[in-house]
């Protein structure tokens, strides 16, 4: 069965232009990113991580799917799980299967995989049964490989020092067994990207100007010729993001952009909060990826 999630992709793809995936930690905040999606007909994916359920306010993935349900425009948005981890945040072993069989109950058109945090056999056997269960319902997977910082408690080295290295940059040749071995449809890579922190520490502090190494992303495109994932998208400069989506990286995902501004206006007033969430959104389509029209081209 060929998930319709993945073909439209699969088009974004050809087409060169970028999927925003805009993560839900808090429920008000699903319904202006719909409203500036639908506005400015763009292309979007409607996200909730399970650290959004555990770690801020985002109810559970059933509530964000009847929400979703509720305000939706499938013209200009699909809905997608994003991080179910085999080892999550904590280090903490969890039952991914499950999780993943309430997202396909509840509606969800693509999942996330993570076994980033496994070792490579290991992660492919995860990734492996995640896909023999999606696919069986028609539903779009996509699979981790390689370490994107952010998500961590206590120190870190620095950014330039991560950037630099290479430090959990994602293996081309692990990267092309990855991919045929576990039959993901699309593939989540670390060439320079960082998470927005989640500690009560960090997850105020602005994130860094990130970079991304294009000419390794190259190297990743080159061998495993599906759509690729760029996480922690808040904070890449443009240039790169565009540089990104001429070698294959399809889908951006954005959290921090919106979250913080929403944090930040919320206590005084949700609707207030709300309309920050839609203009930011907006602005970030319009001015950040160039997408406007973006839904006409992607469904044509």
């Amino acid at each position: 069965m060929v998930a319709e999630t993945n073909e439209l992709l699969r088009r974004a793809c050809k087409n060169t232009i970028v999927v925003p995936g805009f993560n839900i930690p808090y429920l008000p905040m699903l319904e202006p990113i719909v409203q500036a999606l639908r506005d400015s007909d763009a292309f979007g994916l409607i996200m909730v991580a399970r650290l959004e359920w555990m770690k801020f306010e985002a109810p559970s993935l059933e509530a964000v799917a009847e929400e979703y349900h509720r305000v939706k425009d499938e013209r200009c948005t699909r809905l997608h799980l994003d991080h179910v981890p085999v080892i999550d945040e904590d280090n903490l072993r969890m039952e991914y299967l499950p999780v993943i069989r309430s997202a396909i109950a509840a509606g969800y058109q693509s999942v996330m995989i993570d076994g980033s945090r496994l070792p490579l056999a290991d992660n492919i056997a995860a990734t492996r049964q995640a896909v023999e269960l999606t696919h069986a319902a028609g539903v779009a997977v996509e699979g981790e490989l390689g370490a994107v910082m952010g998500h961590e408690d206590g120190p870190v080295p620095s950014y330039e020092e991560i950037f630099a290295s290479g430090k959990g940059f994602t293996d081309p040749a692990e990267a092309q067994r990855f991919v045929r071995q576990t039959g993901v449809d699309w593939l989540s890579v670390a060439v320079g990207s960082i998470h927005g922190a989640i500690s009560k520490t960090l997850k105020d502090k602005k994130k860094v100007e990130a970079r991304l190494n294009i000419p390794h992303l190259q190297r990743i495109s080159e061998v495993v010729n599906i759509p690729m994932v760029l996480h922690g998208g808040t904070g890449i400069g443009r240039r790169y993001i565009l540089d990104a989506v001429q070698h294959g990286c399809v889908k951006i995902n954005i959290g921090t952009a919106l979250r913080q501004p929403f944090e930040k206006i919320r206590g005084t007033s949700v609707v207030k909060a709300q309309q920050v969430v839609y203009d930011t959104a907006l602005s970030l389509l319009r001015d950040e990826l160039n997408i406007i029209g973006s839904a006409r081209i992607i469904k044509a």
